[in-house]
């Protein structure tokens, strides 16, 4: 027999009372929500109370610190959360159909990843259906993540976890590539048909960020050949920067195949052998979330290009 708490979410739950909790979860005090919300502070106060006793829950407790939410109250915004994105964006693929659009895929990309994949894809993508809008945001593993958790982006690429996905997470194994010394086509070493690694003593190097996937690896290959870094290194998470960089200097980097043979901006290959450091590049989505018809297609595309570049 369905109880009280059953009842009360699934007839009467509100998307404003999501919000609220979601709002009261961020300023931590009702003043703050009222202002944001536009609404008296009795107002308020008075949606949370009658939310309390519709639930039977005492959802947040009143602190020196402000409004803090409970075990209820953190289990209800968690869900609020998901449902406000979902809502966010069922208005959003309404409003594109509604227009003509096929639709629209929100992607996070990691800074280090294929440069050449993301572009062939999305030209891929428009050619097939050029309704499709797109939206792409770079971040790393920590930042995009747990947006992919919360639905705010149907897929990220790039490299994928040396381990299993996280728990929650799909993923599709796109490119495997490996890794190339490179130079700018006027470094001392350029033409040279074999190289040592004692002769790279004494360049600059680009290096990947700290903590991103590649550098500690590539640290330890460096460290094996007696070069250690620590006087004389720059680091970036931009590929642009660093051929701009290695262009003007005799440094050199490590970079991605697909990276270092580009046509527009070719890179000097450097006789040097490097075992291979990372894992594939691949895709990763939300299994907990059914990938809208665009993302779908985004993700064939995302294959056809792999498969062109291998």
């Amino acid at each position: 027999m369905p109880t009280k708490l059953d009842w009360y979410l699934q007839v009467n739950l509100k998307a404003r009372q999501l919000q609220l909790l979601v709002a009261l979860d961020d300023f931590g005090n009702l003043k703050k929500v009222a202002e944001v919300s536009h609404v008296t502070l009795p107002a308020v106060s008075k949606a949370l109370t009658e939310l309390e006793k519709g639930l039977g829950l005492e959802l947040f407790t009143r602190t020196a610190q402000g409004m803090l939410p409970t075990v209820y109250g953190e289990c209800l915004i968690r869900y609020a959360r998901g449902m406000l994105t979902d809502l966010q964006q069922v208005r959003d693929e309404l409003k594109a159909l509604e227009s003509g659009s096929s639709g629209k895929v929100n992607i996070g990309v990691y800074p280090l990843s294929s440069p050449a994949l993301v572009p062939r894809a999305l030209v891929l993508l428009k050619q097939r259906s050029r309704s499709t809008n797109v939206r792409v945001i770079e971040g790393t593993t920590r930042a995009l993540l747990p947006q992919l958790l919360e639905g705010k982006l149907d897929l990220v690429i790039g490299r994928l976890p040396a381990l299993q996905s996280p728990t929650g997470f799909e993923a599709k194994e796109l490119l495997e590539e490996d890794l190339l010394v490179v130079a700018g086509p006027q470094h001392p070493l350029a033409k040279r048909e074999h190289v040592d690694w004692p002769e790279l003593t004494g360049y600059t190097w680009v290096l990947p960020p700290l903590f991103s996937q590649m550098r500690e690896p590539l640290e330890r290959v460096l460290l094996q050949h007696g070069m250690p870094l620590e006087n004389d290194y720059l680091e970036t998470p931009s590929i642009s920067l660093a051929k701009a960089y290695l262009y003007l200097t005799d440094a050199v980097a490590v970079m991605a195949g697909t990276a270092a043979h580009d046509s527009l901006q070719p890179l000097a290959i450097l006789p040097v052998s490097l075992p291979r450091l990372l894992p594939p590049l691949g895709v990763q989505w939300n299994r907990n979330r059914p990938l809208s018809r665009s993302a779908r297609l985004m993700v064939e595309c995302l294959e056809e290009a792999a498969a062109m570049l291998r």
